[in-house]
Formats: structure tokens, sequence, C-alpha cells
């Protein structure tokens, strides 16, 4: 059909022509779909549930008497001299917000592929409302923790917070960064390559043993080991929370700073893959 003088294109869908196009300028003039999808997470989640938002609160603190009796008692693992409740609790709502951000992200073509089968918009919209949606699960749970770490220092327990704890907010944007960008990388595998999803599963919850969040990383005294660990993106951003939270655990800014890169590469070889792979996703799905 030809363009008369009176017809105006309001979108044109078109191979992209640079290899290095992110494509944030479509996302953010649709920024409003990212808010619309953000409410339809939130909303669905508390749908026919008896609890509603309460197991937000009872998720975080049942996971927590469990490792209190099989971390605490049983493997009597220190937690350098932190009281158990708070020591578990501070990895526990970290883990949480970047292992639920990881699973949903890897998941993003198979769950949206009806919506992205019938309408264009932006798909770099859904994974970011993931992220930014489950803000909301991961201040709930951080409000568990809070209630809890006051409670101990109104019975006298000498928690030393500390101006560290300023790193705060980075520390949760570095997790969902991370999350994100290695979700969008395995959403991209995973569209050609099926039984990624059931080894991925499988991946993140070995993945939790292996950052200190039911032990201390002084507990690690292997040096080989402790290096390993130290590879680990997440590693230094759970040990800065303690240590602001605390005034125990490793700071490093030199371990920040590792996260933080490790964070800009995978966000960004993730939105490649993930802008490449979405242009033939319907015919592979």
């Amino acid at each position: 059909m030809k363009q008369t003088k009176d017809t105006y294109w309001t979108t044109v869908i078109a191979p992209r022509e640079k290899f290095f196009n992110l494509g944030l300028k479509s996302v953010w003039e649709k920024r409003y779909l990212l808010w619309l999808f953000i409410k339809r997470d939130i909303t669905v989640q508390f749908k026919q549930t008896v609890f509603g938002m309460g197991w937000y609160f009872m998720a975080p603190l049942f996971s927590t008497i469990m490792y209190m009796v099989v971390f605490g008692r049983i493997a009597n693992i220190p937690t350098d001299d932190i009281p158990q409740p708070v020591f578990y609790l501070s990895g526990i709502c970290l883990w949480e917000y970047f292992s639920t951000c990881l699973t949903a992200v890897s998941g993003t073509f198979q769950t949206n592929a009806g919506l992205y089968g019938k309408v264009y918009f932006p798909r770099l919209v859904t994974p970011l409302s993931v992220v930014f949606g489950k803000l909301f699960r991961f201040s709930l749970q951080l409000a568990t923790f809070i209630i809890v770490y006051v409670y101990f220092v109104a019975r006298g327990v000498h928690l030393c917070p500390n101006v560290y704890l300023l790193l705060f907010p980075l520390i949760v944007l570095c997790l969902g960064g991370i999350a994100l960008g290695l979700g969008l990388i395995v959403s991209s595998l995973t569209t050609k390559y099926r039984d990624l999803t059931n080894f991925f599963g499988t991946f993140i919850s070995l993945w939790m043993y292996a950052t200190p969040i039911v032990y201390p990383l002084s507990y690690v005294t292997n040096p080989t080991l402790h290096k390993i660990m130290l590879y680990n993106p997440i590693t230094p951003l759970v040990e800065a929370f303690k240590y602001g939270a605390f005034g125990a655990g490793a700071f490093s800014w030199g371990g920040l700073a590792y996260s933080f890169a490790c964070m800009a590469v995978l966000v960004f070889i993730g939105i490649l893959m993930f802008n490449r792979k979405q242009r033939y996703f319907i015919d592979t799905i």
C-alpha cells in the first residue's frame, strides 16, 4: 500500500540497522507500559489468596526458623556473634529478591508468548517490569528484617550499623541488574534449548550455597574456596550489606567494583541477545 499525503505512520516495524542498538529509547517512550505491567504483576500475586501480602512477611520468617534449626543448631555454623534471626533474615531478603527476579526474567519469553504473538510493543518492558515489580515484595520482606533488627537492638544487643549502610540502594540496584542481565541471557537461550530451564533452576538453588547467606564468609577458611567465593558477584554485595548493618563482614570497595562490572557486562550482553532473539521468537517457540 502506497503512503499518500494524508497518511501518517505512527509506528514503523523494521529490522534494526545497528548491532549495538539496545532499544532503550523505545522503552523510555513506552514507559507507561512499564508501570502497567508492574501493577499487573503485583495485583495478580494477591488474587485468590487467603493471607494476601501476609505471605511475604511469613515466608522469610519460616525460612529463618528452618535455617536456625538446620544450620544453627544441627550444623552449628557460627554467625559472627550476630543473633541468628537477623543474620539469616539479612541474607534471605537479598537472596530472595535476586533469585525471584532471576527466575522470572529467565522465563520472560515463555511467560509472555501469548502476549508477544498478539501485539507489538518494546519486549524489553516485560523483564524490566519484573525487576521493578519485585521491589514491592522485597520492601515487605525488608520491613520484616527491620522489625526483628529493632527488636534485638531494643533488647540491648550490640549491633553496629555504620555509614556503609548508605550503600544499600546501590546494592539492591546491582542485585537487580545482575538478575536482569543473566536472566535475559538465559531467556534468549531457552527459546531454542528448552532443557536449559530445568538445569538453570537447579543452578540457582546451588548458587545460594555458594553465597554467604546461611554462613559468614569468615567461616570459609580454605584459601582456595575463599578465593573462589569472591568470584561470585553476589558475595561482595551480601557482605557489604551485613557490614553496614552489623559492623561484621568482609567489606571491600574492590569487591563492589567487581560486582558492578559484572552487572554492566551481563546487562549489556543480555539486552543485545534479547533484542536479537525477539525478532524470530514467535517462529521458534
